[in-house]
């Protein structure tokens, strides 16, 4: 999985006013802006992050997602992300980000957390 390309699938949650990204392949670098876009274009006043697919991040991404959690601060909007494994939740509590974000182990689990 490290070397499929990043994409980001948009799909609706169970309710209305909740937007689910679904992020596949490394966030990087290269990849941390097309994150970052498809954060902002959310309108709805609930997002959901799904890692599941997701292998690694580096430090760039780290700062895009700070950079979606702050977005969702200042818009008065909930954020939760759904499916870290131990590797990018390793470098999260590395970079000392972790107790930013909201993390559980499915869709929804967060579904409801954020309702």
């Amino acid at each position: 999985m490290p070397n499929e390309p990043f994409r980001v699938i948009e799909q609706p949650g169970a309710s209305e006013g909740l937007q689910i990204l679904h992020l596949k392949g490394p966030i990087t670098h290269e990849s941390s802006p097309k994150l970052v876009e498809a954060v902002l274009a959310v309108s709805d006043l609930r997002m959901i992050i799904d890692l599941s697919d997701v292998p690694l991040v580096d430090s760039v991404a780290i700062g895009a997602l700070v950079r979606a959690y702050v977005h969702c601060q200042k818009t008065k909007r909930r954020l939760a992300f759904v499916g870290m494994n131990p590797r990018v939740k390793s470098v999260l509590k590395l970079t000392g980000v972790d107790p930013l974000f909201d993390s559980y182990a499915s869709i929804a689990e967060a579904e409801s957390a954020i309702a």
